[in-house]
C-alpha cells in the first residue's frame, strides 16, 4: 500500500509530498519546497531514500538544500534542468525578490529519463518525460497514483510563459501521456487539491 502525505510549502503554497509503503520509517519526497519546517519535523525520525523533483523551479526546490544535509539523501532530476539547481537566474528564485531570496543548492546526484524505474520506498515509481510548463519537467507513476508537478492540476494546468515552457509541449504532454492512463489513476499536483485523470478529461476547460 501506498500512503502519501501532502503539505503545503512556502508562499506559493507548493505541494511537497511524503511518500512511504509498509516501512512507514522509510520515504521519499517529492518537490520539497520553501519554508520546509512542517515537514523536516514529520521526518525527524524517518529515512529518506531520495528527494524526487519534478522539475526545479525554485517553489519546488527551496528545501532541497536543507532536507538533503539533513538526511544525507540523493536528489533525482531530469538532465534538461540539471544546472537550474545550483543557478537561481534558471529556477526563477531571482525573478521573484517580492517572494524569495535567491535559491541554490548542489547539482542532483541522479539524472532521470524517459521509462526510468525507480525502486524506492517498497514501490517502484515509473518516471515520465511531461515537459511544458518547463524543459524538463517528469511525472512519476506509481500503480495508481500520478505525481504530475506542475503540468497537470485540478481544472487547470502550468503555465507556459515562464523561461523555456513551451504550449504545444504540455498540451502533448497532458492529452499523449498523462490522459492516456486509467481514468481512475489519481493525480496529485504541484499544486491545489487531488484529482483524478477522469475528472480531468471530463472537466477541465483547458484540455477537455
Amino acid at each position: 500500500m501506498l500512503n502519501v502525505e501532502s503539505f503545503s510549502l512556502g508562499p506559493l503554497q507548493t505541494n511537497a509530498y511524503l511518500i512511504y509503503g509498509e516501512d512507514k520509517q522509510k520515504a521519499i519526497i517529492i518537490d520539497p519546497g520553501m519554508n520546509p519546517g512542517a515537514l523536516i519535523k514529520r521526518i525527524k525520525d524517518v529515512e529518506i531514500e531520495a528527494i524526487l523533483l519534478t522539475h526545479a523551479h525554485f517553489d519546488h526546490i527551496g528545501g532541497v538544500d536543507e532536507i538533503r544535509k539533513l538526511k544525507g539523501c540523493p536528489v533525482y532530476l531530469h538532465p534538461s534542468e540539471a544546472e537550474w539547481l545550483t543557478n537561481p537566474k534558471l529556477n526563477g528564485s531571482l525573478l521573484w525578490p517580492n517572494v524569495t531570496g535567491p535559491i541554490a543548492t548542489a547539482e542532483a546526484e541522479y539524472d532521470l529519463a524517459q521509462g526510468q524505474k525507480l525502486k524506492l520506498a517498497g514501490h517502484e515509481f515509473t518516471v515520465f518525460h511531461t515537459p511544458g510548463h518547463s524543459p524538463g519537467g517528469v511525472s512519476f507513476l506509481c500503480g495508481e497514483h500520478l505525481f504530475s508537478g506542475d503540468c497537470l492540476f485540478k481544472m487547470s494546468i502550468g503555465r507556459t510563459d515562464l523561461p523555456g515552457g513551451r504550449e504545444a509541449d504540455l498540451y502533448n504532454s497532458i492529452r499523449g501521456t498523462l490522459f492516456q492512463f486509467p481514468e481512475g489513476t489519481k493525480v496529485y499536483p504541484g499544486h491545489g487539491p487531488a484529482t483524478t485523470i477522469g475528472f480531468e478529461k471530463q472537466n477541465n476547460p483547458y484540455v477537455s
